[in-house]
């Protein structure tokens, strides 16, 4: 958990990144290079090589119901978040390493270090670490209804 000075601060900033008024580097400002699907990890094998840690989890003062939760998420060498979505609200900031993100309906988006990107309550999308050799770090910032921000699978 982290200090309770730091917790206001926190939660600003998260609030600010998920209602889109402050986006350091998001969805329509980072590589428009699409990422090739054909070196897409097997999501057959599932969720392997995924480690989560939990930095944050506190109600949002003042609004009944909603909860704020930040995870600090590691991805090994090719593991994969085969197709899902979150009943809440999701924003990305990659902290290390390059990810690939494809949500339904568009063109996959490659995140290096420092992009950061939106994804609305609802949006059925997968991510990967398309390296072989490095892990990829990102930072989970979920605000939503209180309990509801684990991922449901997606055929």
């Amino acid at each position: 958990m982290l200090p309770d000075r730091t917790t206001p601060l926190l939660l600003a900033i998260v609030g600010l990144v998920t209602l889109g008024l402050v986006v350091p580097r998001g969805w329509a400002q980072q590589s428009t290079t699409p990422a090739p699907l054909s070196d897409m990890p097997d999501p057959t094998h599932g969720k392997h090589g995924i480690t989560h840690k939990a930095l944050l989890r506190t109600d949002i003062a003042g609004v009944t119901g909603q909860e704020v939760i930040v995870w600090d998420t590691e991805y090994a060498p090719r593991a994969i978040n085969p197709r899902h979505y979150h009943p809440a609200a999701i924003t990305f900031h990659v902290l290390s390493g390059t990810g690939i993100w494809l949500a339904e309906g568009k063109q996959p988006v490659t995140l290096r270090a420092g992009d950061s990107l939106f994804t609305p309550a609802g949006t059925t999308h997968s991510h990967w670490n398309p390296s072989h050799t490095e892990n990829l770090r990102f930072l989970e910032f979920i605000v939503g209804e209180k309990d509801k921000a684990r991922p449901e699978p997606r055929p």
